[in-house]
């Protein structure tokens, strides 16, 4: 019943499950991730850390990290150049996205 219920979209399997369910399937079923929320998710999802592990790991608070996976600018260098490094990302395109959108945002001229 518990992977009927997945499967219908009623749950969803415990985030500490996933990846034994990837290694059984072989595969991560979900779509690729193209923004950095959905590559902040993935990242959680594949290690298979709840919200409240990754922001112990990385030292900032759990609603840091939930604004972060719902689109919310990253603020501080720090915390740019950590989640660049834990994603394989390049630091300085990951810090003109986050300055653009904290620009559109305010109103502000790039």
């Amino acid at each position: 019943m518990t992977v009927l219920n997945w499967e219908k979209g009623r749950t969803e399997p415990p985030v500490s499950a996933v990846p034994a369910i990837f290694q059984l399937l072989g595969y991560d079923p979900f779509p690729e991730p193209r923004t950095l929320p959905d590559r902040l998710l993935a990242k959680r999802r594949k290690m298979g850390w709840s919200i409240e592990e990754i922001a112990r790991l990385i030292l900032v608070d759990p609603g840091t990290w939930a604004n972060w996976e719902r689109g919310r600018v990253v603020l501080y260098h720090r915390h740019r150049v950590l989640i660049a490094k834990m994603l394989g990302l390049s630091f300085e395109a990951l810090d003109r996205e986050m300055t653009a959108r904290w620009n559109r945002l305010h109103g502000c001229e790039p």
